[in-house]
């Protein structure tokens, strides 16, 4: 059985893999530990990774890149909106109104859905994987960052499915993070002590995300996380170029923003600049040939300017990290370490509003670029019977609270509960008692809009069905199981009916399991194969889902062990 850890980058893709006892990061047939995330179709080819990232240029409007924000995204979400601005190539509406690409292969136009492309992608990483380990690869963890919402794990799940592959888990990335740093360390505080409170900060080429982790010995709790979705490496290239284009209409009087092949020529120049610029406090050249028009250009840049043409970026680095230390309860001093991942970390600028903020030196003890696969990795080798590992729990968090609301036709109306509130462990599952005469619908939402970036708060409706009133016409009592599971994916797992029988003269509940909870819609559909799978691989890896008991009034009831025994059993 192959064990893989796969990170998913908006920019570049690794892979890591448990061999020979330990945890490696592989190398593509380029000999590079680090895959391009760009897939270019021609008119009798495709090419995935390296080459595709060399085509770039050449085959500007059939070269595919940057897609991973489009996931699970209808076309006409805002956040497509303005992506699709700075994308070279054309997205389309798909029939089902979600966001798909447009590009020209096989003499053809065709459009292709956004888990077609990343399932493209995922195929490449794993033939990869499989000329590494020299055997068939199924089995893999890939990372996603933590602000994703149910409609883009799922939509990742399904690529995943497209490759062939069966993901194991859908990890945030921040929690590999953790898990790759916590799982080797020896010095860890035992169970009865007080934690390691460790800060994990990853801001890659698109995003930027903070979490703080509690370690003990052989256990691992995210305790908060927090975000910026839109700050990343690439918003300092943007700063860049738009400095670079506007010299450039003064000084040579051309519009480089008219020229799509030139624009990208001057992103990967500023890219480079930008690295250089991370080693190097003096003035740097920035020479392009053949540029536009056949004109060569030519500038230079050095930090200082860099620093303060990038001042409102680097002030946005502060708020996540003063946002996780508030959600978590903690002071700076009760911080052992803080650890960076990410390309973009490496802008001296960012370590030092980090440094300031806590007031302590960075480690970099971690790998910046392979942090996440090698976690990834280590979760699958945890969750594969195959492998033997040592001793890790892992306890992760809901990034967004989530109520469920229900109607009925008479009577109260609507009522509503918040089952998942912000920050709340996962996975975890939670079963909550209904009174009621007829089927019923329950819809399932995200509470605060505001802090989820995603316009639709919905998660997806819900009909429990087969509910009839007792013979005696009271209310039937039903038990509605409502699951976070181990991909961060919401689900009702289970319904039954508590129906009273009169045994002897006594009065016994006894329970009587009904038809499952009926799903409408397909997003539904998917999210019910979706818990099922990880039921499964719950029962082949002994893996334990905490689990609540909640009245629909809102109060919490500890249910005895033998009704618990029971739930579980219907399941």
């Amino acid at each position: 059985m192959s064990v893989v850890g796969i990170d998913l980058g908006f920019l570049n893709c690794y892979i890591a893999v448990a061999r020979s006892g330990g945890i490696e990061t592989i190398a593509n047939e380029y000999s590079d530990r680090c895959t391009p995330a760009c897939i270019s179709l021609g008119s009798r080819t495709r090419a995935i990774g390296n080459a595709a990232k060399s085509q770039i240029v050449t085959n500007v409007r059939n070269t595919i890149h940057g897609f991973k924000k489009l996931h699970g995204r209808s076309f006409d979400d805002p956040i497509v909106q303005t992506e699709r601005i700075r994308l070279p190539y054309e997205l389309q509406k798909m029939p089902n109104g979600s966001t798909g690409v447009k590009v020209r292969y096989l003499e053809e136009e065709r459009p292709f859905a956004i888990e077609q492309v990343t399932g493209m992608l995922l195929a490449k990483l794993k033939e990869t994987s499989e000329n590494a380990l020299k055997k068939p690869v199924a089995d893999c963890v890939i990372s996603i960052p933590s602000f994703f919402t149910d409609a883009e794990r799922r939509s990742v799940m399904a690529a995943a499915q497209v490759a062939g592959l069966n993901c194991l888990r859908l990890m945030n990335e921040t929690t590999a993070v953790a898990l790759a740093y916590g799982i080797y360390k020896q010095d860890l505080p035992s169970l009865d002590e007080k934690p390691r409170n460790v800060v994990f900060i990853d801001m890659g080429h698109s995003a930027y995300q903070v979490s703080v982790c509690a370690f003990n010995k052989g256990k691992l709790k995210v305790l908060a996380t927090t975000f910026d979705p839109y700050l990343g490496g690439r918003n300092f290239d943007e700063a860049l170029v738009d400095y670079f284009c506007d010299e450039f209409k003064t000084k040579y009087k051309i519009n480089v923003k008219e020229n799509s092949r030139a624009l990208l020529r001057l992103y990967q120049e500023c890219e480079k600049l930008k690295k250089l610029m991370s080693a190097n406090a003096s003035d740097l050249p920035l020479n392009i040939e053949c540029f536009m028009n056949d004109l060569d250009v030519s500038s230079k840049m050095n930090r200082a300017q860099f620093e303060q043409l990038c001042a409102s970026l680097l002030a946005r680095v502060e708020p996540p990290l003063k946002s996780v230390m508030d959600q978590a309860n903690l002071q700076r001093e009760d911080i052992n370490s803080i650890e960076i991942v990410g390309g973009a970390t490496r802008i001296p600028a960012v370590k030092e509003q980090v440094t300031r903020f806590f007031l302590k030196d960075i480690s970099t003890t971690l790998n910046a670029d392979e942090a996440v696969a090698r976690g990834c990795a280590l979760q699958c080798a945890i969750l594969s019977p195959a492998f033997k590992v040592r001793e890790f729990s892992i306890t992760d968090l809901v990034p967004y609270s989530v109520t469920l609301r229900w109607k009925t036709s008479f009577e109260e109306g609507t009522g509503e509960c918040e089952v998942f509130s912000k920050n709340h462990p996962a996975p975890f599952s939670k079963v909550i008692t209904f009174h009621k005469k007829e089927p019923f619908e329950l819809e399932a939402f995200y509470t605060n809009l505001h802090e989820v970036p995603y316009p639709d708060p919905r998660i997806g409706n819900f009909t429990i069905q087969n509910v009839f009133p007792q013979s005696d016409g009271d209310s039937s009592k039903v038990k509605v199981k409502v699951r976070i599971n181990i991909h961060g994916i919401f689900s009702v797992a289970s319904a039954s009916v508590i129906e009273k029988q009169n045994l002897e003269g006594d009065h016994n509940d006894a329970a009587m399991e009904t038809e499952a909870p009926k799903s409408e819609g397909k997003e539904d559909v998917d999210k019910m194969q979706v818990d099922q799978e990880e039921g499964g691989h719950q029962k082949c890896h002994a893996e334990h889902t905490p689990e609540e008991e909640i009245d629909h009034t809102g109060a919490k009831a500890k249910a005895p062990p033998s009704d618990k025994q029971d739930r579980i059993n219907q399941t």
